[in-house]
């Protein structure tokens, strides 16, 4: 039997804005190559903030990004960060994504002077945020599965994140 004869056509997925977030960078730690897998880099959380319909705070500083540069040059993703809102709430976020940058961007990528100019539409950055809270007030973000859209900007990191419905 094929897969077509069981499949069943599904609602289309749609997505509402959750919030936009920038996340502030330390100086990276390069772990160095780890063979085929690639190499290891941490982009350490030096604070940041977020702001969406119903849910607004700060970055806290400490978590961050254990990145893997494949030799193709993809970096994945894998990230977990503390969210602290403006009621004083934690927030555990962690995602996993790809950032495939094309041949042809890598070498203006490669100038942290100027790499956050460069328009986020040349490159591929996605990602898919869960959350985590004990919070009774955001205990709805623990049913919640995101993808965002990531972005260099001055100093940091920043995405566009979109809750699926």
């Amino acid at each position: 039997m094929t897969v077509h004869a069981r499949a069943k056509a599904v609602e289309t997925i749609r997505t509402a804005p959750l919030f936009d977030i920038v996340v502030d960078l330390n100086p990276r730690l390069e772990f160095g190559n780890g063979g085929a897998l690639g190499r290891r880099v941490l982009f350490g959380a030096a604070g940041g903030s977020f702001e969406g319909p119903g849910l607004r705070g700060e970055v806290v500083a400490g978590g961050g990004d254990w990145a893997l540069f494949r030799p193709d040059g993809t970096m994945l993703l894998d990230v977990r960060l503390t969210l602290r809102t403006d009621d004083d709430e934690l927030v555990h976020m962690t995602y996993q994504g790809r950032w495939v940058i094309p041949p042809e961007v890598r070498a203006e990528m490669a100038d942290p002077a100027t790499r956050f100019r460069i328009d986020p539409a040349r490159y591929y950055f996605r990602t898919n945020p869960l959350f985590e809270t004990g919070s009774t007030r955001y205990a709805w973000l623990n049913d919640v599965v995101a993808v965002g859209t990531g972005y260099l900007v001055d100093g940091g990191v920043a995405y566009h994140v979109e809750r699926v419905l």
